[in-house]
Formats: C-alpha cells, structure tokens, sequence
C-alpha cells in the first residue's frame, strides 16, 4: 500500500488572499521578496502547503487571523465611475463609492466586483470578496441572467432586434480591435429584447446570459444603433433596489440564490419590481403661457371713448 506523503493545507498565497491580506499574485510577490514567515521561518518558495489554522503565519511580522469573513453587497454605480479597485488615469472607482460612508466593514475587508459596467453605464454591481463565487459568476457557461434597461439612439426595425435576439456577429475584445490583421469577430449568445418605452430614442429591456466587452453598445451597433444611456437592474434573482451611489449588503437567502445561479440552476425574482430598477416617467413639459398684449390708454390714462 502506497502511503499519500502530499502535503496536507492550502498553499500559502491561497492562504494569504483568504486572510484579506492581497490578491493571489500579489501575495506571491510577497512570497518571493522574503515577507512571509511560518513557524519562524522565512518562506520564499511558490506552492508550499500550510495549515491556516494550525500554523503561525507572519506578512511583514503581522500574525495572521484566518480567513476574513466573506461579505456580498449590492451597490447602484452610476456613470462616471469606473469598475476597478484604482485607475491610472484618476478617474473615481467604485472603491471609493464603497469606502466614502466608512461602514462597519469597509476598512477591514478587501472587496472585488463581480464583472463589470463600463464608465458610462449604470446600475447593478456586486461586491464581494468571495473569489469562488464571484469566479463562479463570471463564467458564461453557467449561463446566469443578467438583465438592463438600454436607451437606443433611433428606432431599430423588427428584423434587427430579431438578430440579436438570436444571436449576432461582433467584434470580440475592445471596440475596433484588429487582430492579426484580420477583424475577431464572435457570435453572441441569444438574448430575450423588449421594448419598454417607444418614440424617437426607445428604451429596451434586455436580458444576457454572457458578459462580453462592451457587448450591449456592439449588439446594437451592428444593426446600425448607438447605445445612449445602458442601466443594469437585475443580476439572477437580484433586483437593483439602492439609489445610485450606494450600497447594501446581501441577505443570507440573497446569497444562497446567487450560488444557486452560479450552479446553472434557476432561479426566480421577486414579482414587484423595486423603484430603481424601473425606468421613470419622462418628465412632463410645462405648458407654455401665452401673454396677452396689453390693452392701449390715451395719453390721460383713459381708455379711448368708442
């Protein structure tokens, strides 16, 4: 009989992203540049197993916790703000929008978003530091249904929201990205389209089970339509429900059904539709008065005798 000699325990960058502590590539920079100890030794090989709960971990001489307790939030983004933890050319984050009311965990846990919504879009967002889950999310395969309300510029005929609602021909990666010398171009997977508003600039809702680079505004694109104005408003069973710029935390049956999603399994929203996943009446012109001229006096301020 072949006795199992494998180290028992989590490698030890898988430990430190656990413990809050940085990403998984920066706790392997970490690693390599001597900072971390275990039992007193210094550690700078890459793949060593450890126990998080039996050892004493040391970054920089800090002792290690364990794992931070996992948090999930719903946060509103609204435009102008970009999805990533810092950007080089100092635009704002959602990072700031979550750390601005310093709530009871927003100094002590490191949160990742969940996809994202480029800088002009809007709406739903998930914040987590849940890797496994947000991972789970993100892949296409498990096919979980995000939803948008979507202001078009211009009235799309009927046969070109059939393609997308079909699947359509874009360009994959940045907009106008050439590869090889030769366009990359991708099918998109079909998506449900309705038309929730009419006139010259039409809203629709429409529902993804993919999240490609900027996919919305190239679907509509390549049926000769600019994209004006995208909110995201559901994600799975979650409906968008906060005011834009602010954030909540997940209800533990909000976070079951989240992993339910990201098992491929269905999952129902709510039936009432929370304010701010709806879209507003247009604003009500105000009627234009109408001054009437006033009536001539004589040069005594009498009226004229007829």
């Amino acid at each position: 009989m072949v006795e199992n000699t494998e180290p028992k325990g989590d490698r030890l960058q898988k430990i430190l992203a656990q413990a809050g502590i940085a990403s998984r590539r920066k706790a392997e920079e970490l690693i390599l540049a001597g900072r971390v100890q275990v039992n007193g030794n210094v550690v700078t090989e890459l793949g060593t197993r450890h126990d998080a709960a039996r050892d004493h971990i040391r970054v920089d001489g800090k002792l290690l916790h364990g794992p931070e307790q996992q948090r999930y939030y719903m946060l509103n983004k609204p435009r102008g703000y970009v999805t990533t933890l810092d950007d080089p050319e100092g635009r704002p984050t959602v990072m700031q929008l979550m750390t601005k009311h310093k709530g009871p965990h927003g100094d002590h846990v490191r949160l990742y978003p969940v996809g994202r919504l480029d800088y002009l879009s809007e709406g739903l967002l998930l914040m987590t530091n849940d890797g496994a889950l947000a991972n789970a999310l993100s892949k296409a395969a498990t096919g979980v249904e995000k939803t948008y309300l979507v202001k078009v510029s211009g009235v799309p005929t009927e046969s070109g929201i059939d393609q997308i609602r079909r699947g359509i021909m874009i360009d994959r990666g940045r907009l106008n990205e050439v590869r090889g010398g030769r366009r990359d171009r991708v099918i998109t997977a079909p998506a449900k389209v309705e038309q929730v508003r009419g006139g010259d600039n039409p809203w629709y809702e429409l529902t993804l089970t993919e999240g490609r680079n900027r996919q919305i505004r190239k679907m509509f694109e390549e049926i000769g339509h600019h994209v004006e104005k995208i909110r995201r408003i559901g994600y799975g069973a979650l409906r968008l429900d906060v005011p834009p710029g602010e954030f909540r935390e997940l209800t533990p049956g909000e976070v079951t059904a989240l992993g339910r999603a990201a098992e491929g399994k269905k999952v129902v929203p709510k039936k009432r539709t929370p304010e701010f996943a709806q879209l507003k009446a247009p604003a009500k012109r105000k009627p234009v008065k109408q001054h009437r001229a006033p009536a001539s006096k004589s040069r005594s301020g009498r009226r004229p005798a007829s």
